[in-house]
């Protein structure tokens, strides 16, 4: 067949996962000029991403999920409400807003940005409640238009060179236009053959994630050469965000079993830096656009790290 061998490479990809995406990241740290030539396709791939993610999205699955509201509601609720009220005023107490204005907005959209759409994916991988991961996600992704508007009025204000209602309005477009779609696909290609291609799906995703990755790091060789103590500070400051809201999340939710409170504690770590980027555009600083690459060390780095962890404390239970 003609397209057996496309299709071939395409399940290949899928299967290669966070390596692949690992591997994106130091391609475009190593080759600036492909980089800067992604760079201002970044959205593009981004939405794409997106689109991708929702067409694997079984709905029936995702209802399924919601048989505890009061759960799910209240993950939401300190992922999308408390963790950035907490990491808003804690920012404003050490002034880093007037110190170093461009960190404290990349941090700001950090902590109001929805968790990374391979949440559910990387909690399942390392053995986690996977399911409960999906349903907060779906919450917290819905809810973000919303609630990261209302954080950027309340911490940054006139310091964003977007308007927080802007911010709002191209967030929606973009989950919204992705969600449409995903349900266009799902709905003329039929469910069966999702299932079927599932695999391909996913490699059209490394793709994609090849495109945002390497988009996103351009400007990261340079800024090493020139300025690495501030380079390894942020690296060094994304790793201690990222493990401190684990930690803090996983403590949080301790009452629920380590298997699901990690799972939320993963979900609260990586925090989909690219969706808030996407939207605000241009309109970012330099230094954020800085913090939000170096960012995504700890987001591909984690789940690998965490894993022997997460089999210690939350088992997988015998079949």
């Amino acid at each position: 067949m003609p397209f057996a061998a496309p299709a071939a490479a395409l399940s290949w990809l899928g299967r290669q996962g966070t390596r692949a995406v690992a591997a994106s990241i130091f391609i475009g740290i190593m080759t600036p000029p492909l980089a800067a030539l992604f760079k201002p396709i970044f959205p593009v791939a981004l939405f794409a991403l997106l689109c991708l993610a929702f067409l694997r999205v079984d709905p029936d699955e995702v209802r399924a999920h919601f048989s505890r509201p009061l759960v799910v509601g209240t993950a939401a609720a300190w992922m999308m409400l408390a963790t950035p009220l907490l990491i808003g005023l804690t920012l404003v107490l050490f002034g880093v807003s007037d110190r170093l204005p461009g960190l404290y907005v990349a941090m700001i959209l950090q902590a109001a940005a929805p968790p990374v759409i391979s949440a559910p994916s990387l909690a399942a991988m390392m053995g986690l409640d996977a399911a409960l991961s999906l349903a907060m996600l779906v919450v917290s992704t819905t809810v973000t238009p919303l609630t990261a508007p209302i954080f950027a009025t309340v911490f940054v204000g006139p310091g964003m060179a977007i308007s927080p209602i802007a911010l709002g309005a191209k967030l929606l477009a973009l989950l919204a236009g992705a969600a449409l779609i995903a349900a266009a696909v799902r709905r003329f290609a039929g469910k069966a053959w999702i299932a079927q291609e599932g695999k391909s799906i996913d490699g059209l995703s490394v793709i994609a994630l090849f495109f945002f990755a390497v988009g996103l790091m351009d400007g990261v060789l340079a800024s090493i050469f020139s300025e690495p103590l501030k380079v390894l500070g942020l690296t060094l400051l994304s790793f201690a965000l990222s493990f401190g809201l684990m930690a803090l999340t996983t403590a949080v939710f301790a009452r629920l079993g380590m298997g699901q409170a990690l799972a939320l504690g993963l979900a609260a770590g990586n925090r989909n830096m690219g969706l808030m980027l996407a939207a605000a555009g241009a309109a970012v600083p330099e230094l954020t656009w800085l913090y939000f690459a170096v960012a995504q060390l700890p987001i591909y780095l984690m789940p690998a790290m965490l894993k022997p962890l997460a089999r210690r404390v939350a088992p997988l239970p015998a079949p």
